[in-house]
């Protein structure tokens, strides 16, 4: 891992928590839509990271939101889940060439539908582990899965926005 990509995620991991934080917390939607915004870092990290490193900061993320938001792990487990899935889907999804060694999540380089198949199940998955957790009771399940498809939708179109206006179309012809 050379230095510059080290101080390059350093500097993300630091936006996408304190974008989470700052910002994100005040962007509820009638209470029921969520956007967690900082699980963009792990999703957007290059496809050959390695996967304890990957799992070491679902950790590190989730925990440094479960600390503002006072959730006792609840960010840090899902995180780590999310984490923990990322590999079998980007399997899943492997276009028909492969991926390259170089290739980073980018809906420019990947496409639309590539891009919005991986980035919804992993989220879905995330917000399912979040919000059940929460309630940890299946007592309110429909609003709790109204909760989940809400908070999915928003959290991605999110992420689509960030895609879209900072990881340019330049930056995926390396």
């Amino acid at each position: 891992m050379t230095s510059k990509f080290g101080l390059t995620h350093i500097v993300q991991y630091i936006l996408f928590v304190a974008l989470q934080v700052l910002l994100m917390d005040s962007l509820v939607l009638y209470s029921t839509a969520f956007c967690f915004i900082y699980v963009a870092f792990l999703l957007f990290l290059p496809i050959y990271t390695n996967r304890t490193w990957i799992l070491l900061l679902g950790f590190a993320v989730g925990f440094s939101v479960d600390i503002f938001y006072d959730t006792m792990g609840i960010h840090a487990g899902a995180s780590v889940l999310l984490a923990y899935l990322r590999a079998p889907v980007l399997n899943l999804l492997t276009p028909r060439d492969g991926y390259d060694t170089n290739d980073t999540v980018n809906i420019h380089l990947m496409g639309w539908r590539w891009f919005l198949a991986y980035a919804f199940i992993l989220i879905l998955i995330h917000h399912t582990f979040v919000f059940f957790m929460e309630v940890f009771t299946l007592r309110e399940a429909w609003f709790t899965l109204v909760k989940i498809i809400t908070s999915t939708l928003y959290t991605t179109v999110g992420m689509l926005i960030i895609q879209l206006l900072f990881f340019s179309v330049k930056r995926a012809n390396r």
